[in-house]
């Protein structure tokens, strides 16, 4: 690593978690999470835990990167059940949804905090963060959760070069969010749908895809591929196996977006005005 202003995040990342004592860290198996992870166990040792929600929103695959993670860094790791999607504020998926969540989710996290004897909560939010919708950060902030990453300043390209240079295994990993992202805000969120998003993301990834969404807008699914592969869309048997396998979920019209992947593309219909501060 040749990045001058990288390094000096890093040592500033250091330093903060060294002074935390002891540290609980929300940990979902993906490149942000995982790379803080590693920095708190380096610095704090046994003195850092790390805690996995489970839940229907986020799949099976995501939670086994999770458990085999944790065992190639030699931390304890706990798995919770998430029931957000018991939570009828959630379920109705307004621009607060993820601050449902995540408060709920924090509650738990600070119980085990206490009980396991430990200072701090921290998350995965980088400072790339700050650009999108995420009222999950406000949760963050009122349950006293500390964010190390945005903290310090660190971009996901510097995590990105850091992990890889640590030499953990998930450093290109593609970007994730929980499946529920991939419904419109106004639309509920209910069981049957999440599932069906989980099962077709499972089916492109199969198919040899690296970053896919499967947006649902009712009876229209938006596929969302990045640019480099949407290539693979010119080949008439695989655009055959995904019509055949997104109208067996019920899907009446599949669409490939043309912009490809974006992060956080469900929030291009808010009006800033909407938004609750």
């Amino acid at each position: 690593m040749e990045n001058t202003d990288t390094e000096e995040k890093y040592n500033k990342l250091k330093t903060e978690l060294k002074s935390l004592g002891s540290a609980l860290v929300a940990f979902s198996g993906g490149v942000d999470s995982t790379f803080l992870l590693k920095a708190a166990i380096d610095v704090l040792g046994e003195k850092v835990i790390a805690v996995t929600a489970k839940s229907l929103s986020f799949p099976e695959r995501e939670l086994r990167e999770a458990v085999e993670i944790a065992k190639i860094l030699k931390v304890k790791h706990i798995i919770i059940e998430s029931s957000e999607l018991k939570n009828p504020a959630y379920k109705k998926n307004d621009l607060n949804r993820c601050y449902y969540c995540k408060s709920a989710l924090f509650e738990e996290l600070k119980k085990i905090a206490l009980k396991e004897e430990l200072n701090f909560i921290l998350d995965g939010q980088n400072y790339d963060d700050i650009g999108d919708y995420r009222p999950g950060a406000k949760a963050a902030v009122e349950a006293g959760v500390r964010s190390p990453l945005k903290e310090s300043s660190m971009t996901k390209n510097d995590i990105r070069v850091l992990s890889k240079a640590l030499g953990l295994p998930n450093w290109d990993r593609p970007s994730f969010a929980c499946l529920a992202s991939r419904i419109p805000y106004g639309t509920e969120i209910d069981n049957d749908t999440i599932a069906k998003i989980d099962i077709l993301e499972n089916f492109l990834l199969s198919l040899g895809f690296t970053q896919v969404r499967v947006r649902h807008h009712e009876k229209i699914a938006r596929i969302e591929v990045t640019e480099e592969e949407m290539s693979k869309f010119d080949n008439a048997d695989t655009r055959m196996q995904i019509v055949s396998e997104f109208k067996k979920q019920g899907y009446l019209y599949i669409a490939l977006d043309l912009e490809g992947y974006k992060t956080g593309s469900m929030n291009k219909v808010l009006d800033s005005k909407q938004i609750l501060n």
